[in-house]
């Protein structure tokens, strides 16, 4: 019943929200939000276990699949969406599903979340398979679309996840790996889009964040496959090229230009002073990572 969930309750700060000044609502806020990072501490470990099982799925050629209904499933799609141009990863390897399609990521489609049937409906159509690693999302944790879906997932042998924000969360059961994190009750009533929202943010880019570095996206701290898609972009590939070799504005522009403005072959070519071609053959004997080709 909604009523026991904690996204649910009240929050006993704000029973008078509306006969608040502006600046003490958001003083409120800005306090119940630094909650939200405290109450993601506990579940840790499990976020790491979901990483391990997504850096696996990857490396045996497998995808990344968020699902989920309304905030929630908007949240997956933006950061699948993200790790496109973060990671220069193709967009087929970290799947964002909504329940009742795109126009379900900005309005409302009328019972989508509670069918169980179009949850697994979602993933035939983007033929899951067992190598993917399937994440569930729901913050009251009990959306009939997820459950479907994580059944279907764990039906055909891929590995599951479910994220929820309340305690003892019906998805959780339908999960290999349950994370159950506890922001408690909004400032608005029951509106999940404030800290349950948050906190799925905050988790969804650990997640993708950490895997992208398990298959060797990231040198140093350095977005390395960074697509540089726009003329900012292109400012930021050759300052990481700067700032991963030590080398001047001029040799990292015709390094950027002689690899073909793959930033990790540009850094890989002035790291080890090799051309091109061999840059690419490093690379590939490394699997992907930078560290490995020196």
């Amino acid at each position: 019943m909604l009523e026991n969930l904690s996204t649910e309750k009240q929050n006993m700060k704000t029973l008078n929200l509306d006969q608040l000044k502006t600046n003490e609502i958001l003083q409120i806020m800005n306090e119940e939000d630094q909650k939200v990072a405290e109450a993601i501490k506990p579940v840790l470990p499990e976020i790491g276990e979901i990483v391990s099982g997504v850096i696996n799925s990857f490396k045996q050629g497998g995808r990344l699949i968020y699902l989920g209904a309304g905030t929630s499933g908007r949240l997956g799609v933006l950061d699948a969406v993200e790790c496109v141009p973060t990671f220069g990863v193709p967009k087929e390897l970290v799947v964002g599903l909504i329940a009742g399609g795109e126009k379900a990521f900005v309005e409302a489609v009328e019972g989508a979340e509670d069918s169980i049937q179009l949850g697994q409906d979602d993933l035939k159509q983007i033929n899951l398979s067992k190598k993917d690693f399937v994440i569930g999302i729901a913050a009251s944790g009990r959306t009939p679309y997820v459950i479907g879906a994580l059944d279907y997932a764990s039906s055909i042998g891929a590995k599951t996840a479910a994220i929820s924000c309340n305690q003892d969360a019906a998805i959780s059961k339908h999960a290999d790996t349950a994370v159950e994190v506890i922001p408690g009750p909004e400032v608005l009533t029951g509106s999940t889009r404030l800290k349950a929202g948050t906190a799925q943010k905050l988790i969804l880019n650990m997640i993708s964040t950490a895997s992208m570095v398990g298959i060797g996206k990231v040198y140093r701290n350095l977005m390395v496959d960074v697509k540089p898609t726009n003329e900012k972009l292109e400012e930021r590939a050759k300052r990481i090229i700067m700032e991963a070799t030590e080398a001047s504005n001029e040799e990292a522009e015709k390094a950027y230009i002689e690899a073909d403005k793959h930033v990790k072959v540009a850094i890989v070519m002035i790291l080890t002073g090799v051309a091109k071609e061999e840059a690419l053959q490093k690379l590939q004997a490394a699997n992907g990572f930078v560290r490995q080709t020196f």
